[in-house]
């Protein structure tokens, strides 16, 4: 079991998120109460005898949270919660939140890997996609945390901005690699519906890229890290040998989790998931009172067979066939392979032994691949 805390509150909205956060910070304190409510609450979820083997930080932006605050949440989990050892805690934060200071904070603390959200190395793209840091302060940062010890970072960036060209994805590469970093996240731009990035797109005040342009990028993407030694274990992700994000690749390989704040989902490894009320009034209200605001939904065969589909063959880990029938069926099992033979007879796809993957071809269609695979 993994746990999952989502803390809402940012200081200013970047024009293409989408997520659930808040930029005022007044119900911080009754956010903290009921989420060392849900905390303890939930406690019961947790299967007996079972440890929780990774905790991840996200948001929003966590580090937008006092080092005390931090604190009071950490012995609370470590006080409810048996912890295994050896598991990856990771906090998301801003580049401009990790001041030396407060990197000793986290060093003293349980996180043993930091996730920060660059996106470029270009000033003029920071503004554009309202980042408040500066390109100096990632350096800062990721200067500070080492100094005190916390080496398992990672970055994320993104490609497929307006007007962004192949020379100037290809420099925020190279910065990347200059800081030897052993783990990046790099995702395409996506106008999600209610930002202010679609509203621009909308009113034909930016363009968006083409798709070859954008297969170029994610082409660039993959040469450069597969040439400086990172593995491409996910379509997203790359990192050096035996730091992929431990956490994440539990979804992707169907781990149950416990989700905790607005917004968050749970999902106990079978049918039932969950998700918190999307409102930090709501939710705070919810727990203050006893009675937690969420949803539950149970998956359907169909549905379950389509994630399972969907998350392992995103990964360089892919499907394994025998675990695929010992789950839904023997019938299951000879259907996934009839849907996959025009991929595996085009290249895009390949079955080795037990695993069915997607070759290097397939990552670049591997929305279209999977897309059939559910038919």
């Amino acid at each position: 079991m993994n746990l999952y805390l989502h803390i809402p509150f940012c200081a200013s909205r970047c024009s293409y998120c989408d997520f659930y956060t808040q930029t005022g910070s007044k119900q911080r304190t009754d956010f903290l109460s009921a989420l060392l409510r849900e905390l303890e609450e939930r406690r019961e979820e947790l299967p007996r005898g079972e440890e929780v083997k990774h905790i991840y930080f996200g948001g929003g932006t966590p580090s937008q949270l006092s080092i005390a605050e931090l604190t009071t949440i950490t012995q609370r989990i470590h006080s409810l919660y048996p912890i295994a050892k050896g598991g990856e805690v990771t906090i998301e934060c801003n580049p401009d939140d990790i001041t030396p200071s407060y990197a000793e904070g986290l060093a003293l603390l349980p996180f043993n890997r930091v996730s920060m959200g660059v996106q470029s190395f270009h000033p003029d793209d920071l503004t554009f996609l309202n980042r408040r840091h500066s390109v100096e302060q990632v350096h800062e940062a990721v200067s500070s945390l080492r100094s005190v010890g916390i080496t398992n970072l990672s970055l994320d960036l993104i490609y497929g901005l307006p007007r962004q060209t192949l020379e100037r994805w290809e420099a925020s590469i190279e910065s990347f690699l200059a800081l030897s970093v052993p783990h990046l996240s790099a995702y395409h731009l996506i106008y999600e519906e209610g930002t202010a990035l679609t509203k621009l797109l909308e009113q034909r005040k930016v363009q968006a890229v083409s798709e070859e342009d954008s297969l170029a990028f994610f082409q660039l993407l993959i040469n450069r890290l597969k040439t400086a030694g990172y593995e491409h274990y996910e379509i997203s992700n790359f990192a050096l040998p035996g730091c992929h994000a431990r956490h994440n690749t539990g979804y992707w390989q169907g781990d149950p989790y416990l989700g905790f704040g607005p917004s968050a989902h749970s999902y106990d490894g079978g049918r039932r998931r969950s998700f918190n009320v999307p409102s930090l009034t709501a939710y705070i209200k919810g727990m203050l009172s006893g009675k937690r605001d969420y949803s539950l939904e149970l998956l359907t065969d169909e549905e379950l067979q389509h994630e399972y589909i969907m998350t392992r063959l995103r990964t360089q880990w892919g499907i394994s066939l025998e675990a695929y029938q010992a789950r839904f069926g023997e019938d299951a099992r000879a259907k996934l392979l009839h849907l996959a033979e025009p991929f595996l007879c085009a290249g895009t796809l390949m079955k080795e032994s037990d695993l069915l993957r997607l070759t290097p071809e397939g990552i670049f269609v591997s929305d279209g691949i999977i897309a059939s695979l559910f038919c």
